[in-house]
């Protein structure tokens, strides 16, 4: 098709620039708004509890099996594995860029399901999770009691049952993480009174596991010819601890009947105590919650706040939902100045346009041409599956210069024919167009192919700026359809020469402004060609600037500092908190209280949560704890010390006397599934089958090279082996003459010191585990297993420490292993 067509027919140039830009219209309303192109790769999580492990243990009996059997899962490229001494158990798999999460998750799933028989009875028992997951913080919420009239341990089931189960039906919410604990019945054994008795921890599972049950008992009268039938209920688990109480243990020789309160304590208490958390120092239940690979973070985020509003009406009183953490706050507050920036970019080049064609219809045409142009690409990116992002709407700022310049080709090649004589706008348009027609596909394919590589480069980069440079060529590619059907259109249509006042008449703004304007660039022109004649002259001037040039890029390339994105103002803030190894919880919550003290009046903070026996860092453990800090509004935080690196380095400075911990102070990383912070994360690997203490000391010799480097300002490690610990060694001689074997010995120190998962309990219509253990005051320290026995062949009861040796050793709270099994 010739373009004199579209000259000739204006109604359909329109038309081609009218669904050009209805398509944008519509694409926009339907383009998922993210901060950045996701680049994390898609990761599978798969979680156990194994009650009373350590962390060794639960890395040779779980994560050894469970990894054997993901060894070569399909897609993936890596996985990493914890145990901490808490008994949880967790392994992370990373698969390549593209892969179907869903996929992912049915084939993990299926690779366990494999290991199962391998792994010890109480973790099958517990179960396995496996979840889709996206690596990265989505949202930090907490609930809180403003009165505090409820305690940390009402908050958290108060949460788990009434708020995450709504949260986990959103689409794209991967995983909630409450760092608090559910309900459990737990049954505090009295070692002594149960040796009294000839009893031991197995016979109160053995009790539960016969009158705690739920039964299917039959209906009478069915298929009898009977007028009615009748069905069989029986009463089912037990849900009270009056209730659980009145199991019976044995009957009596004086014809008594012990029951389990007569040997035990029981409660409606928490599964786990691992955890202490509060906000702004008033009892709290903290939560994080994280994405699905490939899901739209921005419309999850939304759901989420519109869900947290409709049950914020139906809480307890003095009770409310506080958010901390919220890749949603940065979002909104980046597109915000990103269209501000767009929409000055627009305005701006209007107003170039305007000065140098110096008429509002020669203006109207390009100003048409920029909005075509930039709406009508959001349509390709959702047909390329882009999203709307910091990138790509950064890419059409900076292109708004050059789809300009296609339309003010075609405008000023038409006024130059009228400079000509040309009087009329058609036939000076037909001819404009014959001569530049050519050019302007050309150099629009040359700006086009200089973007094209951007698509082949591998690797997050690739993946990180190829929608930027495909969304420019996209744009300037959709400029070049628009400068020839409508743009030539309309010259044809509402262009026409310029025209002088004639003598006598009252001169116009606009000749008057068109003669000021000529009359300055003409001047400057006339300056510039004097300045170029003198460059002319001393040639070795124009040469040693250029050379100068060269040199100076070459030393700036050399010294200028990288990075892959520029560190922002998050909004959000973690204190990583790690006291000394064997500390208890109650010593973490007290030295975290005194950091509170320090930072809870610095004036950038608009609220926080803290949380003891939990690390950002070094995941669950009694010596770790985390601070939440959510500061205040970016329009509240304008002056320099407002900068949230300016916050940061005053948190440090006021925490920097507290000795009895370390600390790490980072922000929220900008990069959603790149790891916790903004920093770097590496894998000292033991391939030598070495001992824990050798590769403490060549991490420890990592940290100190890393030190030395001035690109580093803090290297830092969550792995210790100085954690006290007894080394538990069995006397088989002695437990073979007595007639006990070391199995009984193990399982009865287990069930006192350690505890064991021995029933079910339903409750508020969810499912709890009952707990048997040792009531804490008879599990102290080492002397407290004097008062704890075994039950031999004869029936007597004899003291378990006469079988034991404890040594004192040192060992790690937590061990992780790395596997690569493909580059990236």
């Amino acid at each position: 098709m010739k373009l004199k067509t579209f000259i000739d027919r204006p109604i359909l140039a329109s038309a081609i620039s009218a669904l050009i830009l209805m398509a944008g219209i519509i694409a926009l309303a339907m383009l998922p708004i993210e901060q950045f192109p996701e680049i994390a790769p898609p990761t599978i999580n798969v979680g156990t509890i194994y009650t009373g492990a350590n962390a060794e243990t639960i890395q040779k009996s779980v994560i050894v099996p469970l990894e054997e059997s993901l060894n070569g899962v399909e897609n993936m490229i890596y996985m990493t594995s914890s145990a901490t001494n808490s008994g949880s158990a967790g392994i992370t798999l990373y698969f390549k860029q593209g892969t179907d999460p869903d996929m992912a998750q049915v084939n993990v799933q299926n690779r366990v399901a494999a290991a199962q028989g391998l792994l010890p009875a109480e973790v099958t028992r517990v179960g396995i999770t496996t979840a889709k997951r996206q690596m990265g913080t989505l949202k930090v919420i907490s609930l809180y009691s403003e009165d505090g009239a409820y305690d940390d341990n009402f908050l958290n089931n108060y949460l788990q049952i009434n708020i995450l189960p709504l949260i986990a039906r959103i689409p794209g919410v991967g995983s909630t993480f409450v760092m608090g604990s559910s309900y459990s019945m737990r049954i505090w054994m009295n070692p002594e009174i149960m040796a009294q008795y000839g009893l031991i921890p197995s016979d109160v599972t053995t009790v539960l596991g016969e009158q705690n049950i739920e039964a299917a008992t039959g209906t009478l009268g069915e298929n009898s010819g009977m007028t009615f039938e009748y069905t069989l209920k029986y009463r089912g688990r037990y849900s009270t601890a009056e209730e659980f109480g009145e199991l019976v243990i044995r009957s009596l020789p004086d014809g008594r009947i012990l029951k389990l309160k007569d040997v035990a304590d029981i409660e409606l208490g928490a599964l786990s105590y691992g955890f202490k958390g509060e906000l702004n120092g008033n009892p709290g239940a903290t939560c994080i919650i994280s994405q699905q690979a490939g899901s739209n973070a921005n419309e999850i985020i939304k759901e989420i706040d519109k869900t947290l509003a409709e049950l914020s009406k139906q809480l307890p009183k003095g009770v409310k939902i506080a958010d901390l953490v919220s890749v949603k706050n940065f979002l909104d507050a980046s597109i915000k100045n990103v269209v501000e920036t767009l929409v000055i970019a627009i305005l701006l080049v209007i107003l170039i346009v305007f000065l140098f064609l110096q008429n509002l219809r020669s203006t109207l045409i390009p100003a048409i041409s920029i909005i075509v142009s930039l709406v009508g690409t959001f349509a390709f990116l959702i047909v390329a599956g882009f999203t709307l992002n910091l990138l790509t709407l950064f890419a059409l700022v900076l292109v708004i210069g050059t789809v300009v310049d296609n339309a003010i080709v075609v405008v000023e090649a038409v006024q130059a024919k009228f400079d000509e004589g040309y009087k009329s706008p058609y036939q000076a348009t037909i001819d404009a167009m014959g001569g530049i027609s050519t050019a302007l596909i050309t150099t629009s394919l040359v700006f086009m192919a200089v973007f094209i590589p951007v698509c082949f480069i591998t690797g997050p980069t690739g993946i990180f700026y190829t929608q930027f440079g495909i969304t420019m060529a996209v744009a300037v590619g959709i400029s070049t359809i628009n400068a020839l059907t409508l743009c030539p259109a309309l010259c044809a249509l509402i262009m026409t020469p310029n025209t002088n006042a004639k003598s006598g008449e009252k001169i116009g703004i606009s000749i008057r402004l068109r003669k000021a304007f000529d009359a300055s660039y003409h001047s400057l022109l006339k300056r510039y060609k004097v300045a170029l004649l003198s460059f002319l002259k001393r040639r070795w001037l124009a040469t040693g600037l250029i050379v100068a040039a060269l040199a100076g890029l070459i030393i700036l390339m050399q010294t200028t500092k990288t990075g892959f994105i520029p560190q922002e103002d998050t909004g959000s803030i973690y204190i990583n908190v790690a006291t000394a190894p064997g500390s208890t919880l109650d010593e973490t919550n007290r030295i975290m209280h005194q950091i509170d003290e320090r930072i809870k009046d610095i004036p950038q903070i608009e609220s926080y949560a803290k949380v003891a026996g939990y690390g950002m860092l070094s995941g669950q453990g009694g010596t770790n704890g985390v601070f939440f800090i959510r500061l205040k509004p970016w329009s509240e935080r304008t002056r320099a010390e407002d900068d949230i690196n300016a916050v940061i380095g005053q948190i440090q400075g006021r925490i920097a006397d507290v000795k009895a911990a370390n600390t790490m102070v980072f922000s929220q990383p900008l990069i959603s599934g790149y790891g916790t912070s903004n920093g770097v994360e590496m894998y000292v690997q033991d391939r030598q089958d070495g001992s824990i203490e050798e590769l403490q000391g060549h991490t420890q010799k990592l940290i100190g090279a890393l030190y030395q480097c001035p690109e580093v300002a803090i290297a830092y490690t969550t792995f210790e082996t100085k954690f006290p610990q007894y080394e538990v060694e069995v006397d088989a001689a002695r437990c073979k003459r007595n007639g006990i074997s070391p199995s009984e010995v193990l399982s009865t120190l287990s069930g006192y010191v350690g505890g064991s998962y021995a029933s079910n309990l339903n409750l508020f219509s969810k499912l709890y585990r009952v707990m048997v253990q040792a009531a804490p005051e008879y599990r102290l320290d080492v002397e407290s297993l004097s008062n704890i026995f075994v039950r031999t062949s004869s029936g007597e009861m004899s003291p378990i420490s006469q079988y034991l040796t404890l040594t004192k050793v040192y060992g790690p709270e937590s061990l992780s292993r790395f596997n690569m099994f493909s580059s990236i």
